[in-house]
């Protein structure tokens, strides 16, 4: 909870230089709504360690964005999303020469997990460029929920090949595989570039990548609990189509 306040006061703090300037800056009241959708590359930092390759999943929902002021060359704004989106991780099972575990079907080893979750990222948005008909280019940051919904499992064996006559697995830290989501918040810190092209008639088109950091763990991190740390770590790109409610005259 502490972790969350921090990043709550860390984006306040981002935006309000702007906002208190208003008598120097141009004062803006333009609020767009629409959509998003886009591809996300995840994995689990886990300690101990699991090797890992990047787990695919697709994340899409509702964007909202209130634009409040432009102050010199800044466009300074509040963006946020209301998104579904899959996440996990998927395993890299290897022997300890590199090559994959083959289990007792004749066939190597595949383990992932997906979790789905509600997401909701608020960010403090900053950009710079052509406010209507031309582009620009952005950078947002903020704090980043994940309500989890439910979660599957995909793999091909049912006892997982240990190292133990050295054509089985070089990391040996299974415990995660029968371990089903123990915390259902998620929490966290995202930051993304992207680029914007604005049409007054036809309204706005966004382009982003986006990397998220999990401050919070899906399993218990005390010393009784088997992992010291297992967070998120997401990789985003993402389209997003946005249109004016309202507009400054």
């Amino acid at each position: 909870m502490k972790n969350i306040i921090s990043i709550i006061l860390f984006t306040v703090l981002l935006v309000l230089p702007h906002t208190a300037a208003a008598q120097v800056g141009q004062h803006r009241n333009d609020l767009s709504i629409g959509v998003n959708g886009g591809y996300v590359l995840s994995n689990v930092g886990f300690n101990p360690s699991v090797t890992q390759s990047l787990h695919g999943g697709i994340s899409g929902g509702l964007s909202v964005r209130y634009v409040c002021e432009r102050y010199f060359n800044t466009i300074c704004s509040i963006y946020g999303e209301v998104n579904y989106a899959s996440v996990g991780w998927k395993e890299k099972i290897l022997t300890g020469t590199d090559q994959p575990v083959i289990n007792s079907n004749g066939l190597a080893e595949e383990y992932s997990r997906t979790v789905n979750y509600v997401q909701i990222p608020v960010f403090a948005h900053l950009a710079w460029g052509r406010e209507h008909d031309g582009f620009s280019f952005f950078f947002q940051t903020g704090p980043q929920i994940g309500i989890y919904l439910n979660e599957s499992t995909s793999k091909n064996y049912d006892t997982p090949n240990l190292a133990t006559d050295g054509t089985g697995r070089s990391n040996v830290t299974v415990a995660q595989e029968s371990m089903p989501v123990e915390k259902k918040l998620d929490y966290g810190i995202a930051a993304g570039l992207g680029m914007e092209y604005s049409n007054r008639r036809v309204g706005h088109f966004l382009l982003e990548a986006r990397y998220y950091y999990g401050l919070g763990n899906i399993y218990g991190s005390s010393k009784k609990d088997y992992f010291g740390k297992s967070n998120y770590g997401n990789i985003v790109v993402k389209a997003t189509y946005l249109f004016d409610i309202t507009k400054t005259k």
